[in-house]
């Protein structure tokens, strides 16, 4: 082996570079040993890193609070007057309806004069029917008064002469007797013809099929041509005066607040005006099937009101003294209706409460408030009696 060796002060065989010539390339194994070193101190360094991060989130960790306090909107609502309302639907139509059929023996109809929606007067001819018979019969009662008034006048000429002749001794009194009676008799004829005349007359007058009364034209029900009698029913329908009303279903708790001349306000469906009436009769009998009553609301005519049609009330039933609530604030359960009330200590406090009128801007709470209490407005539904909460108070008109 051509080399330059030594032993080295330590005892390793190394050649002349200082490598141990047993094992190889010496600067090979130098660089592996500076890797080691170097893999080594960052592996150091890394767990103290990862130590110093662990101390400190857990220094954190330890001085943040356990549980974060919510946030909620609170309430005073206070306690005022509420104006009572309650709510009904029903069905309009007209106060009085008048239904017309033929007063007398009837015919055929040979002229109607009115249609559906008109008005007509106290009176005024609705329908004519032909009358053909009764002017014939009208004419002969007529010639039976002229006949009748010609026997009367020959009557009281005879009588006349017999006062005449009595006198004289040609007559005797029993017959004058006789011939006034005679004469007495011939005028009541008269008069008995004149009336039967009258009562034809009377029979012609009602073929006409008039008004009893002023009003609107609700239904028509004959057309010329039409044979009609006194078995023939309605022939027309007519709104007295035009007024109408609702006839509002309301359940028996509330019918018992109302009375003759509460005021209403009505909405007939699909429009969006609305009418001002009154209760004028409350019905005094329930419905034993739906448990409710009926309240007749007086209206004045409009043509938005049409008989037969659907519209909706609002029945001004009083006032009550009580704090006014939002909807969000009210929750209920199978135990009933309850508030979130904070106390003092700014927990929230379950409350049970009573609900009474509802109205377009809340819900009133007739038991269980007082009206100074803080409300909590909204997500009651996820607080827990007893939770600590930081109330934010929400100012109401």
């Amino acid at each position: 082996m051509n080399f330059d060796s030594r032993i080295s002060s330590s005892g390793t065989l190394v050649d002349s570079n200082g490598d141990n010539p047993l094992f190889g390339d010496g600067s090979a194994d130098r660089r592996s040993r500076r890797l080691l070193i170097i893999g080594g101190v960052v592996l150091v360094a890394v767990l103290i890193g990862v130590w110093f991060l662990t101390q400190r989130g857990g220094a954190d960790v330890a001085t943040q609070p356990k549980t974060q306090v919510p946030v909620v909107s609170v309430i005073t609502p206070g306690s005022g007057s509420i104006a009572g309302q309650i709510n009904a639907t029903g069905t309009l139509a007209a106060r009085r309806t008048l239904p017309v059929g033929v007063p007398g023996e009837g015919g055929q109809i040979v002229r109607v004069l009115v249609e559906p929606g008109q008005w007509v007067g106290q009176g005024q001819v609705l329908a004519i029917i032909d009358r053909s018979v009764q002017v014939q019969q009208q004419a002969s009662q007529a010639a039976q008064i002229q006949v009748a008034r010609a026997n009367a006048e020959l009557a009281d000429a005879n009588y006349q002469r017999a006062l005449k002749l009595v006198d004289k001794g040609f007559i005797s009194k029993a017959d004058v007797d006789r011939l006034r009676a005679t004469r007495d008799a011939a005028y009541a004829q008269v008069n008995v013809a004149g009336a039967q005349l009258g009562v034809l007359r009377a029979q012609s007058a009602r073929l006409n099929v008039v008004a009893p009364a002023s009003g609107l034209v609700l239904e028509r029900k004959v057309e010329p041509g039409q044979v009609v009698s006194a078995g023939s029913g309605v022939l027309f329908s007519i709104a007295k005066g035009g007024e109408m009303e609702l006839l509002a279903q309301v359940g028996e708790i509330d019918l018992a607040k109302l009375g003759a001349g509460v005021p209403a306000e009505v909405t007939p469906a699909g429009s969006d005006r609305v009418f001002t009436g009154q209760i004028w009769q409350v019905a005094p009998v329930i419905d034993p099937q739906s448990r409710q009553g009926t309240a007749r609301i007086a209206l004045a005519y409009a043509k938005e009101l049409r008989p037969g049609g659907f519209a909706s009330a609002v029945i001004k039933a009083g006032a009550v003294t009580a704090p006014l609530l939002p909807e969000s604030a009210i929750l209920s359960d199978e135990k009933g209706s309850f508030v979130y009330v904070v106390d003092a200590q700014n927990k929230a406090q379950r409350r049970p409460v009573k609900t009474g009128l509802v109205t377009e801007n809340g819900i009133a709470v007739v038991e269980g408030l007082a009206g100074n209490e803080r409300i909590v407005l909204r997500a009651g539904g996820f607080l827990n009696p007893g939770d600590t909460v930081k109330p934010q108070l929400i100012k109401t008109n």
